[in-house]
């Protein structure tokens, strides 16, 4: 799955170049070692359409979740002040999004936070997280669902066993904002490969990752 031309064919950020080159070099010396390449990329928009279309179920899962645990208790959360709230943590949250990935990648890569490097993608106002070193399959695999585990998953169980509206909003927020994640993890899961060495890398420009074997 790749990206749309328009994403192939934005001008590269100084960073973003640089990164390229390392990328190239990294990728011509494994391929001189033995390895083929091949990149699973999506596109911004692509990620996007996922989101919706994920947005339905997980917020019927959800409430009706919320409703089945909490309809004889107290449902908290909710204020006049609250839509402030939400756009203020909404912020925030979107940059512990990327913080979560890189400290998790950054666990495992070989140079550890130096392998990693934060961005802002202006074209769509988004942040990123990328890991300029190679990873196994579980580790990159790890570092993509972070955000979604920690900013969606457990906020969500969390609120249905309090009852806190407020929060169960932000862990669902938290899950669809991680569609783009979840659509890369499932490239990789349904990716097939008889090669018993194989390495996974953040593509250095893209969305996805380009995947090393041999």
């Amino acid at each position: 799955m790749n990206t749309d031309q328009k994403e192939i064919g934005r001008k590269l950020s100084p960073a973003e170049e640089k990164r390229l080159a390392h990328y190239n070099e990294l990728r011509s010396v494994m391929e001189a070692d033995g390895y083929t390449c091949r990149e699973l990329t999506v596109g911004i928009v692509k990620a996007n359409i996922f989101a919706l279309l994920l947005a339905l179920p997980v917020f019927a899962i959800a409430f009706a979740l919320f409703i089945l645990v909490n309809r004889d208790g107290n449902i908290t959360g909710i204020s006049a002040g609250s839509g402030i709230v939400y756009l203020v943590l909404l912020i925030i949250l979107v940059f512990v999004h990327e913080e979560l990935h890189g400290i998790t990648w950054g666990i495992f890569a070989p140079h550890h936070m130096k392998d990693i490097e934060f961005g802002f993608m202006k074209e769509y106002l988004t942040p990123y997280c990328t890991c300029t070193a190679p990873l196994k399959k579980g580790p990159y695999i790890l570092g993509a669902f972070m955000p979604c585990l920690v900013l969606g998953i457990i906020p969500c169980i969390i609120a249905i066993m309090t009852g806190n509206i407020s929060l169960l909003i932000l862990g669902v927020i938290g899950i669809l904002t991680a569609g783009g994640d979840l659509m890369i993890i499932l490239m990789i899961l349904r990716y097939r490969s008889k090669s018993q060495d194989i390495v996974w890398m953040d593509h250095p420009t893209q969305a996805g990752c380009a995947v090393f074997e041999r």
